[in-house]
């Protein structure tokens, strides 16, 4: 479970921000999670529980946007979401898909006092 390790990760970065500010509470955590991150967001939910449980970030929340994804097709321009991890144009058919939206991995808020 990577989510695992990622939250643990991401409970150092708060927890540093948190120190950097003088806070003694984490609140919050929001990430913005892409659909081809590789990141399962309710196995992120347990981790989180389970990683941010000490007293500092006891009764966080953590907060998820989830992004689609989204592709452009490189021999018709098509703008298109894929219905699978397979990337075909539903305009043309093509494979040949570039990938604008759906990778994100990223923190975007942290609340702490």
């Amino acid at each position: 479970m990577h989510e695992l390790a990622l939250m643990q990760e991401l409970q150092r970065i708060a927890l540093e921000a948190a120190a950097a500010e003088g806070a003694q509470r984490i609140h919050s955590l929001r990430l913005r999670l892409g659909r081809l991150c590789g990141v399962d967001p309710d196995a992120l939910r347990f981790a989180f529980e389970v990683v941010m449980a000490d007293e500092v970030a006891a009764g966080a929340r953590l907060e998820l946007e989830l992004v689609p994804t989204l592709c452009r097709c490189g021999p018709c321009g098509a703008p298109f979401e894929p219905e699978d991890v397979i990337l075909a144009c539903p305009r043309c058919g093509s494979l040949a898909a570039e990938v604008l939206a759906g990778r994100e991995l990223e923190l975007i808020a942290l609340e702490v006092s």
